[in-house]
């Protein structure tokens, strides 16, 4: 089987670092691609060669596969790393990998293509067993269609893209004499946002919470889960706060469910890290959608299992069976992870810039992810993400008080970062409590306004 001796990871900040380091300790040397404008960032210092691949543009440079491929011939990689975001749920670009003799740390392309189309993704999920939110088969083609599907269904019903996400082409439709306007509206946006104006429909769910399941597949019918994360405190549809285990599910529902996923992801052969992201609503689970690529959150599943889910894929990748069966695979504790941005905690406006001081926090169960440094500069051309913080602890209350500790020890000076927000939810009792869904941080943020 082949073995990776130099590995290109086409991704930037946090998260081509955290490459870089699974590689090194594997004994994999490490070449970063970067933009003029992350000409100085950590993971460019510190890989074994870096090559620049084009303008500050992600357009010119991350999402460029040709300069990509170019990069890899010219380092002499035998593999690439998409991290998250960018190309990493990309077929065409897993292919072209393949297809230049190299090995693409994820999953099989056809894979990759089957779950970023969601509507396939959704009739791909029912025929796996995974339980479905109730609503169309495939993609809507005229309203009168959409307004008996909803009348059997129940209003309000949720019109959604069928390519993308973030928000972006989905409407509540509450009543059957706003389906023609709403409807439109959605394939408008998602026309003007991915180029595809093909729109689905679901229930939509009053009140729920986002659970998902990290699973791991060798691509030989092996596959596991290691339970499941809570990222239910969201932000225009963008995670805030994440953690291991749920507050609300329990073991007898992480077996059951995750035995669903597990048998899932065997019965289709995948292969590598995915997550497969449910809503919940009332005891009862509904699938949204699969991300065949590592999440952001992925360190809360790291903390509780014990297992590096970057080096297992490598590992994957090379053609080498999992390193645990589900029989293994032990959860301990709670971990919680915050994402830190560069951006105004009030408005959420942007804030790059020179980082004047930077301190980072530690002691026990304590972890940073973060390719930050006093005297770096955050570019203003990509997502304002710059730190994590991870803290685990045997309880979930110990993790909440490591957690307030960790964040009183952080210091970013000289950008405006969201660490007031986090330590301000902090204090909040149904925070404290674990009582929240899918719609508290926002009511909670505009009680704050």
């Amino acid at each position: 089987m082949p073995e990776i001796k130099k590995l290109l990871i086409a991704n930037r900040g946090e998260i081509a670092l955290r490459i870089h380091r699974a590689c090194h300790e594997m004994g994999i040397k490490t070449v970063a691609v970067h933009s003029t404008a992350d000409a100085d960032a950590m993971h460019v210092r510190l890989a074994d060669q870096a090559i620049c691949i084009g303008p500050p543009s992600a357009a010119d440079s991350y999402l460029n596969i040709a300069n990509i491929i170019s990069a890899a011939e010219i380092s002499g990689a035998d593999a690439i790393h998409p991290g998250y975001g960018f190309l990493s749920e990309n077929a065409k670009f897993a292919e072209i990998v393949e297809a230049h003799g190299l090995i693409f740390v994820g999953p099989k392309p056809e894979h990759i293509r089957t779950m970023g189309d969601k509507v396939e993704a959704k009739r791909t999920a029912g025929a796996l067993g995974l339980p479905l939110v109730p609503g169309s088969d495939g993609a809507l083609t005229d309203s009168a269609e959409a307004k008996r599907l909803a009348r059997d269904i129940g209003y309000p019903v949720l019109i959604k893209a069928a390519s993308g996400g973030g928000g972006r082409g989905m409407k509540v439709v509450p009543s059957e004499d706003e389906m023609d306007t709403l409807m439109a509206q959605a394939g408008s946006e998602a026309k003007a946002a991915f180029g595809d104006a093909t729109v689905y429909m679901e229930k939509y769910l009053g009140n729920p919470r986002h659970i998902e399941f990290q699973v791991f597949g060798d691509g030989s019918g092996n596959a596991i889960h290691l339970g499941e994360r809570d990222c239910s405190l969201q932000r225009r549809h963008q995670k805030v706060v994440e953690e291991a285990p749920s507050p609300i599910i329990t073991p007898e529902e992480r077996d059951r469910m995750g035995g669903i996923v597990a048998k899932a992801m065997a019965d289709m052969g995948y292969r590598g890290a995915g997550t497969i992201e449910f809503l919940w609503e009332d005891g009862e689970f509904y699938f949204i959608e699969m991300n065949t690529r590592l999440q952001v959150e992925h360190p809360v599943t790291e903390a509780i299992t014990g297992l590096d889910l970057v080096r297992e894929q490598i590992r994957v990748a090379e053609g080498h069976p999992l390193t645990l069966r589900q029989e293994d695979v032990v959860f301990r504790g709670h971990a919680i992870e915050c994402r830190i941005n560069a951006e105004d905690p009030k408005t959420f406006a942007p804030s790059p810039g020179l980082v004047k001081l930077y301190h980072a926090p530690g002691g026990m169960h304590v972890r940073v992810d973060s390719g930050l440094y006093a005297g770096y500069r955050v570019p203003p051309y990509y997502d304002s993400m710059i730190a994590k913080l991870i803290v685990y602890g045997t309880t979930r209350q110990g993790a909440l008080r490591r957690l307030r500790r960790a964040l009183e020890e952080f210091v970013v000076d000289g950008v405006k970062t969201t660490i007031p927000l986090h330590q301000a939810l902090l204090e909040d009792p149904e925070f404290q409590q674990g009582d929240y869904t899918i719609k508290w941080l926002e009511e909670w943020l505009a009680k704050q306004a």
